[in-house]
């Protein structure tokens, strides 16, 4: 199991309600969402932010981290993408265990959110935990798997599907289909058209994954 570095903000450690991790898109680092709990923070209170840098250096260059190589964008073969895939769940389900027992929180205290390729992760493992969590966010993602979703899944948190409908990386188009599937499965599912919006993270939907978190971890 790879040990996953982060960074941390918010509640002491000891005095923490609730558990927001940040997952990061392919070739970022922790470090880029991290900045997110500087707006968060103030409307969650008793909230500690965690985000982790992925467990392999980008494949496709730069400084950053990837949980998983893209064949399209760096090369690999589909058996590495779905190795890397599995691999990193592995890594990232140690690490929200640990991280839940040391911040003294049950899985019920937890949530997700994720961006671009930390989004697809977010959704793949949170319904493969043996506990539920409080929810998931998932922002200009897809669903890695759709086809396990209904077999596979072992529980259905809340999630928030949000993307920008101009996005040139991960297709708009991929927020319905997510929707469709997760829907069709039974979980709790909602979403948010981030419109005149590219790859990235606009306002309102920063807004909307607020007013989730809030809702779902009751802060």
């Amino acid at each position: 199991m790879r040990e996953l570095h982060f960074g941390r903000k918010g509640a002491e450690k000891g005095q923490a309600k609730a558990l927001v991790v940040f997952l990061h898109g392919y070739g970022a680092d922790g470090a880029d969402l991290l900045g997110l709990s500087d707006v968060l923070a103030p409307h969650l209170p008793g909230a500690v932010f965690l985000a982790p840098d992925a467990p392999e250096p980008c494949r496709g260059g730069g400084f950053g981290f990837q949980w998983f190589p893209i064949p399209r964008m760096d090369g690999s073969s589909q058996a590495e993408a779905d190795a890397g895939i599995d691999a990193s769940s592995a890594d990232l389900n140690a690490f929200l265990d640990a991280r839940l027992v040391k911040e003294g929180l049950t899985s019920d205290r937890l949530a997700l959110v994720g961006f671009s390729q930390g989004a697809m992760m977010s959704l793949h493992v949170a319904p493969l935990r043996p506990a539920p969590i409080a929810g998931v966010v998932a922002i200009s993602g897809r669903l890695l798997r759709p086809e396990a979703l209904t077999a596979g899944a072992v529980v259905k948190p809340p999630i928030l599907l949000v993307h920008g409908d101009q996005d040139p990386v991960v297709p708009f188009e991929s927020m319905e289909i997510a929707g469709d599937a997760l829907i069709k499965a039974g979980f709790p599912t909602f979403a948010h058209v981030m419109k005149g919006t590219a790859h990235g993270i606009a306002p309102d939907g920063l807004g909307v994954t607020l007013q989730f978190l809030k809702e779902k971890l009751g802060l």
